[in-house]
């Protein structure tokens, strides 16, 4: 199996091990939990403009569906790997288990630069590759979402796609589509939304709220612009922000409406004029900030940098930004490192409420659902909080996470006379 050579792949089975360990499970029950129930690879032709054919590669690793439907995103990235596949489908098995929500895990992704892809061929490969999966998702077996360079567009073309193979609107096949055929609104914001929510509820445990507390975003995609908006709208001075072309540093604070409006006009933060100094992507995770966000790839935090790293709380947007060493390094620190597991399930709980929406004929406002995934991550953050200082507060938050979400996946799969 090619995937266990894979780093991220790698990183995602030691911390399950961690877990593991905590809750004495035995080496077997580890053994089915390090590999996914179904990896699919598809290869997707697609006719370039130019008039020749491209082949394109495409993985869907279905992770565990102890708790229900497999649920996760697909990603399109050149750098995407069978092993990165399986780790995130993995990570999506806690985070859904964590979340409370009646999902397992699950994960696409097609090895691509779809910035060198017309809108014409973009459209073909997304097509191509969601009717190779078709045999495999489904409303109540797999429901895909989007991910890193996918999008409400690519949804709509997953689901009418499937629903020309199918024969109906298979309106639940994807979720986080957009408002006209199915979607929320709120699905756009959720990630981002949730990450500041559970920034917010640990400021209130350290400070009593976020209040004129300084916050730095790496990344300022979709889940970084909401969280900074968000963490700003309450009273937070968001002082840093970079994206991939670099960033800015401004100790006075920065307008994060006015450069959401630069970020979508000329494409990068770093053309935003009220600034102290650029910065790079790497000196903003050492900025003195009491809150950062890493929202943009994994592993940016490690045993290299986290001794500098001055933050009290960092919440994770990005999927895996903080390795294991890190994390030790940090807690040693007492900072909060909320984990991606928690942080960034803003996304999929929304998508959870789109698709019962679906299912129920679409009886939700958007005020609703709002409301309801403030309640359920509030609720969540609560939760894994006081587990992790009762149970495990010898560890980072990560562990007590993962304790929590592998322990509940082996109590469903113990139940169903799996294991």
């Amino acid at each position: 199996m090619t995937y266990e050579n894979d780093p991220v792949y790698q990183m995602a089975v030691q911390q399950l091990k961690q877990s593991a360990k905590i809750l004495n499970l035995p080496d077997d029950v580890v053994e089915v939990l390090r590999h996914p129930e179904r990896l699919l690879h598809v290869k997707i032709p697609v006719k370039l403009d130019n008039g020749k054919i491209a082949v394109f590669h495409g993985w869907r690793s279905q992770h565990n569906s102890a708790l229900g439907p497999y649920k996760g995103g697909i990603r399109y990235h050149e750098n995407v790997t069978e092993g990165e596949v399986v780790a995130l489908s993995m990570w999506m098995t806690w985070k859904n288990s964590l979340a409370g929500i009646p999902y397992g895990g699950g994960k696409g992704g097609v090895k691509v630069n779809p910035k060198e892809l017309s809108p014409r061929e973009l459209e073909e490969l997304s097509r191509k590759y969601f009717a190779a999966l078709s045999r495999i998702v489904g409303e109540d077996v797999d429901i895909p979402a989007p991910d890193v360079y996918t999008n409400p567009q690519t949804m709509a073309w997953y689901m009418d796609e499937y629903s020309k193979i199918v024969g109906y609107n298979a309106w639940g096949v994807v979720t986080a589509k957009p408002k006209e055929i199915g979607g929320l609104y709120a699905r756009v914001v959720s990630t981002g939304l949730g990450v500041a929510i559970v920034a917010r509820e640990a400021a209130k445990k350290v400070w009593r709220g976020v209040e004129n507390k300084t916050v730095a975003v790496q990344g300022f995609g979709n889940v970084g612009i909401y969280a900074a908006k968000y963490l700003s709208e309450w009273g937070a001075k968001v002082v840093a922000v970079t994206d991939s072309k670099g960033g800015i540093y401004n100790p006075n604070g920065i307008n994060v409406e006015e450069l959401i409006k630069i970020k979508e006009q000329t494409g990068s933060v770093t053309n935003y004029k009220e600034y102290k100094k650029k910065i790079t992507n790497e000196e903003i995770l050492e900025l003195d900030v009491d809150i950062l966000v890493p929202a943009a790839v994994e592993n940016v935090i490690t045993k290299d940098n986290a001794p500098r790293i001055k933050a009290k709380i960092i919440s994770e947007g990005a999927n895996g930004p903080t390795t294991p060493e890190a994390d030790e390094i940090l807690r040693k620190k007492d900072a909060i490192v909320i984990p991606d597991i928690l942080a960034n399930a803003g996304g999929v709980v929304m998508s959870w409420i789109e698709w019962a929406n679906n299912r129920m004929g679409n009886w939700l406002t958007e005020e609703e659902a709002l409301s309801r995934l403030e309640k359920k991550m509030v609720e969540n953050f609560g939760s894994v909080y006081n587990e992790w200082q009762k149970r495990f507060h010898e560890y980072p938050m990560r562990i007590a996470a993962y304790a929590i979400a592998v322990e509940r996946v082996v109590t469903a799969m113990k139940l169903r006379g799996w294991i």
